[in-house]
């Protein structure tokens, strides 16, 4: 039996955000709904999965709300429960820029449907950029797109001005064209370029998901897989669970390349953490691994298993 995943995100003002936030909780609990949704004054951020119903009955909820009628989702399956928990959090930012001055509601870049895409990033004399975090990046990307090579979108506005403001000034596109997992992050990053005086800015609309979703695989521009925050970890073109897994020590994603790795033990290390950690660490990590092994025996699930607590919607 398969769950409905949605991801969904909406920048409108909001108050009384307590009171939402139990009432939100309390729904998704009625639905068999699990997963990460975010609250903040400036909107709402999430990805939620579970029966049909129940997340048609958040998302009908949040339509409710002023600003969030036509709060749109970007809709997949997964084969069980995406999530292993339900989180309904209050944030100041329901993707985190740092730059409290910067007001998607109010301005954003120009949207490009997944329809015209290709033919946009084709021109040579377009800048495409990549606007999420460098692990999101090596799981799969655009033909073409600058990797700014962050590891948390806060680093954003300062590779913006470090190399983006004087690749500008020396190439002189005709157009920047951003892109990231559901549209959240291009949002904020069209906005921040507007406010500091960059032109001729457009993003994907719906983002990565959306493209994957309405065009075929075929002659696509795009390349791999699309990393998820979810326990799918990664999805393909056709929004299927991907072949990737997750590296339970360090929280990056593993291809099957890097699961045949010598330095993988699954659960313990990978190659892109076999040096972060101490020998005291690994032997922490071993445990808990043997205890989720011994949870799935049973049949159940252990803690151990959730994902990272940096994995939240456009982190």
């Amino acid at each position: 039996m398969s769950v409905q995943v949605a991801a969904f995100y909406g920048f409108t003002a909001m108050a009384e955000l307590p009171a939402l936030q139990a009432e939100l909780r309390a729904l998704a609990e009625a639905g068999g709904v699990r997963g990460t949704i975010l609250l903040a004054e400036e909107g709402v951020n999430g990805t939620i999965s579970g029966p049909e119903a129940g997340v048609q009955a958040v998302l009908a909820r949040l339509r409710q709300l002023p600003g969030l009628a036509g709060l749109e989702a970007k809709f997949s399956q997964a084969p069980q429960q995406a999530f292993h928990r339900l989180k309904v959090r209050l944030k100041r930012e329901i993707v985190t820029m740092g730059c409290p001055t910067v007001k998607p509601a109010e301005q954003v870049g120009t949207y490009v449907p997944p329809q015209q895409w290709d033919a946009l990033i084709r021109d040579p004399d377009v800048l495409v950029v990549d606007t999420r975090n460098a692990y999101e990046v090596a799981v799969g990307s655009f033909e073409g797109a600058i990797d700014p090579g962050t590891s948390s979108f806060r680093e954003f506005p300062a590779w913006v001005e470090r190399e983006l403001r004087p690749l500008v000034e020396q190439r002189q596109p005709k157009a920047i064209a951003m892109f990231c997992t559901g549209g959240i992050r291009c949002e904020k990053s069209t906005a921040y370029l507007l406010q500091q005086g960059f032109e001729h800015v457009h993003h994907l609309q719906g983002g990565i998901l959306r493209y994957l979703e309405e065009m075929p695989e075929q002659g696509s521009s795009w390349n791999g897989e699309c990393y998820v925050f979810d326990q799918r970890v990664s999805v393909n073109h056709r929004l299927e669970p991907g072949s990737y897994s997750l590296c339970h020590a360090c929280g990056l994603p593993l291809s099957p390349a890097d699961r045949e790795h010598g330095a993988y033990r699954e659960g313990v290390s990978c190659p892109h953490c076999i040096d972060r950690f101490s020998d005291g660490d690994r032997e922490r990590f071993a445990e808990r691994q043997r205890q989720m092994q011994l949870a799935r025996r049973r049949g159940g699930q252990h803690i151990g298993a959730a994902m990272p607590a940096t994995s939240t919607p456009g982190a």
